[in-house]
C-alpha cells in the first residue's frame, strides 16, 4: 500500500504511470481518491480513460475526485460520462460534474445542464448556473432568467454573472430588471455584468439606478459609476 509520502513523491515527479497503477490496484479507497485528485493537479491527460473508469465506482468520494480532475484536465472525451453524472445520487458528485463540464466548455453539455437546473440542491444549482455562463450559449438565457425569480439571493447573484457572460438580448433585459433586485449583491453583480457586455443603450438605465440609489448602497453606486464609465469609454474608442 502506498503511503501519503509515496503519493507526494509521485506527484512531485509527475509519475503518471505509478499513479495510474496505484489507482487501479490499491485496495484503500482513500488512497485511490487522493490519487484521482493528484492526477487532476498535474493535468495528466494520459489518465483520462482511467479516471473515466472511476466514475462507476461504488465509493462516491472517488467519483467526486475523478469528476473534478477530469474537468481540470479538460479532455472533451470525458463529456458524455460527465453528463450522466448530473444524475448521480450524491449531490457532491453532481456539483463537480457541473463544474467539470463548465470547465471543459463543450457545447454538448448545454442542453443536459439546462435540464438539470431542476436539481433540488442549491450547491449543485449554483454550479450548473456557472457552467452555463462558461459555455456561453444563448439557449441558456431564457432558463437562467427564470431563476432570477427564485428566493435565494446567492443563486440569483450567480445567475446574473452568468447572464453577463452570455450577453444576448434576453440576458440584457433580465440584467436590467435585476438592477431593482432586493439584494444589493444581485444588483452589484448585474451592474458589472452590464458593464462587461458594454451595450450603450443600457446607460440610461444604469444612470437612472444611480440617481435613485441616493446613498443607499455605496458598493452598488460604485459599480454603477464604473459600468457607465466603462461603456462610455468603450463606445467612444470604438
Amino acid at each position: 500500500m502506498n503511503s501519503g509520502n509515496d503519493l507526494e513523491k509521485m506527484r512531485k515527479e509527475k509519475d503518471i504511470e505509478g499513479l495510474i497503477s496505484t489507482l487501479k490496484t490499491s485496495k484503500d479507497n482513500k488512497i485511490r481518491e487522493k490519487v484521482a485528485y493528484i492526477l487532476g493537479d498535474i493535468h495528466a491527460d494520459d489518465s483520462v480513460d482511467d479516471l473515466i473508469n472511476c466514475l462507476d465506482d461504488e465509493y462516491w468520494p472517488l467519483r467526486k475526485a475523478a469528476t473534478l480532475s477530469l474537468g481540470r484536465i479538460g479532455n472533451p472525451e470525458a463529456v458524455p460520462v460527465l453528463i450522466k453524472l448530473l444524475n448521480d445520487e450524491y449531490w457532491h458528485v453532481r456539483e463537480n460534474a457541473a463544474l467539470a463540464l463548465g470547465a471543459i466548455g463543450d457545447k454538448r453539455a448545454v442542453i443536459p445542464i439546462i435540464k438539470a437546473l431542476k436539481d433540488g440542491s442549491l450547491n449543485v444549482k449554483c454550479e450548473l448556473v456557472g457552467a452555463l455562463g462558461n459555455l456561453g450559449d444563448i439557449k441558456a438565457s431564457k432558463h437562467l432568467s427564470e431563476i432570477l425569480g427564485e428566493d435565494d439571493f446567492l443563486l440569483r447573484a450567480c445567475t446574473v454573472t452568468s447572464l453577463g457572460k452570455i450577453g444576448d438580448d434576453v440576458a440584457i433585459k433580465s440584467l436590467l430588471r435585476s438592477l431593482q433586485d432586493d439584494s444589493y449583491l444581485v444588483r452589484v453583480n448585474a451592474t458589472y455584468a452590464l458593464g462587461t457586455i458594454g451595450e450603450e443603450n443600457t446607460i440610461p438605465y444604469l444612470e437612472e439606478a444611480l440617481n435613485k440609489s441616493q446613498g443607499e448602497s455605496y458598493e452598488f453606486e460604485i459599480a454603477l459609476k464604473k459600468a457607465i464609465a466603462s461603456i462610455k469609454s468603450r463606445n467612444k474608442s470604438g
